[in-house]
Parts: structure tokens; sequence; C-alpha cells
């Protein structure tokens, strides 16, 4: 190689480091506004979050982040799978936020950051109506019950079949939808979720659903899921004033009040969960 040629390429290999770097140097929020567009992984089996209704994306999750898009002056650009791959999803970087939304843990603290919460999610059971059989939770005892897999409900159902004197047989589901037609169909004998859902389906299905009073997990929040990184800090600080900005001015209220029928308080942020 001569002096010439050695030269052109060390300023070559010099101005893509440059360029790589001034590529690092845009955070997610930057990034976001370049494109125009904020993507949101979601699961839309998890009503009222976020489902299919008449072939239609609907749910809490699609009208909050549609007004905080439209405060930000984005375009949403929704990417749905099962919730087994959600976490992953984002951890590989299909999409900017994780809009399940996800009970808030102490493991999933360390490994993510949640945006401020927004609907109660402390775990119940689901019956099908007039099976007199199941009056409280602990009546579970020696039946078989269903949850979702990777779920925070999932993993409160088998902590709580541990402390009843007859075991209980626990079936994971890819989608909490799949879970809820087996204990139609008389295949299992309830359904784990939060009370929060539960509460929905059997309101919309009360011939078929009623709900297992009470609770029977520790107090849990959802928020929604952002990676836990310097990059993202400045995006998880936009979206979480958004949503601040929403239960300020009533607009979260009126959500909770659409999709749940009654709006209910929630912290400004979770710091230490139960769970």
């Amino acid at each position: 190689m001569t002096r010439r040629m050695f030269v052109k390429a060390a300023l070559g290999l010099a101005l893509a480091g440059l360029a790589a770097g001034a590529a690092r140097a845009e955070d997610a929020l930057a990034r976001v506004k370049a494109a125009g567009v904020l993507r949101v992984g979601t699961e839309t089996a998890f009503a009222p979050f976020d489902f299919i209704d008449a072939g239609k994306h609907v749910g809490l999750n699609v009208d909050l982040f549609e007004a905080a898009a439209k405060d930000m002056g984005l375009k949403l650009e929704w990417v749905a799978l099962p919730w087994e791959g959600v976490l992953p999803g984002l951890e590989a970087g299909r999409f900017d936020v994780v809009a399940g939304p996800a009970t808030i843990t102490k493991a999933r603290m360390e490994r993510y950051r949640f945006l401020p919460p927004i609907a109660d999610a402390t775990a119940a059971l689901m019956k099908r109506t007039g099976d007199a059989d199941i009056k409280v939770p602990a009546d579970i005892a020696g039946r078989t019950v269903g949850g979702q897999k990777s779920s925070a409900q999932l993993a409160q159902l088998q902590d709580f079949a541990k402390t009843l004197g007859k075991p209980v047989t626990v079936r994971e589901y890819v989608a909490n939808t799949d879970a809820y037609a087996d204990l139609a169909a008389g295949r299992i004998a309830a359904a784990a979720n939060s009370l929060t859902n539960i509460a929905y389906v059997a309101k919309t299905r009360p011939d078929t659903f009623a709900v297992v009073s009470p609770p029977f997990g520790p107090k849990s929040y959802f928020g929604y899921i952002i990676p836990k990184s310097p990059d993202a800090a400045p995006l998880a600080d936009a979206l979480s004033a958004e949503i601040l900005r929403m239960k300020a001015d009533g607009r979260l209220a009126a959500l909770q009040v659409k999709w749940f029928g009654s709006s209910f308080d929630t912290p400004d942020a979770v710091t230490d969960p139960a769970l």
C-alpha cells in the first residue's frame, strides 16, 4: 500500500468512526422524533387494555398511546405478538415501548424501566357462573386452574396454590383468552388474571363468567415498560410526563371509566413493589 493509499484509508476509517459516534449520540427520543413514529409492542388478547373487537384494534392502551402520540406529534406503529414474546421483542429492539401493560415487580424493575402505573394489577380468580363449589379463592384446592405463561398472575397463582391443603393443577396458556375458553367449556375450574381484567370479562359475559372474591394476591399495579438504559431515558421521561399530564387533566380517569366502568387512583410511581 502506498503512503497516499494508507492516508486515504485511515481518513475513511476516521470518518466512519465519527458517523458511528454521531449515531450513538442520538438517544431513543431523538430517533423517534426524527422518524416521526413511536413503535409500540403489545399483545392483542388482553381486554380491556388491548384486544380485537369486530376486526378493530381497541382498548385503553390504544386510546392512551394515541393521545400521547398526538401530544408529541408522532404516529403510532403497533407490533402485536404473544405476551411471552413481547419482552424479548423489546430487548431485540423491535419496538420502543411495551404497552402490555405489565405487572410491576421487583424482578422486572431490575431489568426494565416502568412508566407511571395506569391501573390495578392485583391477582384474582374467575369461575363459571353458577359454580357453587368455588365461593372463595381457597376453594380451588384439588382443582385445575389456568393462567397465562410468563405473567405475574400465573406466578402468584402458583405461590397461592402451595398454601392450600390439596394440590392444585396449574395449566399454562399462551393467551388468557385460551384459558377463558377452557373455563367456559368446563375443562378447568377457574382462571387467574388481574382483577381488572377478569372484572371486565365477567361484566361483558355475565351468563358465562363470575369473579371469585376477594382477590388473592398482594396489591400491585400495571405499567408500561421501556428499556432501562441511558439511551432510552429521554424517551421514558417524555412518555412518563405525558401519562402524568393525562392523570392531572382527567384524561386517564376518563379512559378508566370508559374501559373499566369506574376510575381509580394509582400512584405516580412504584418504587417498592409488593411482588
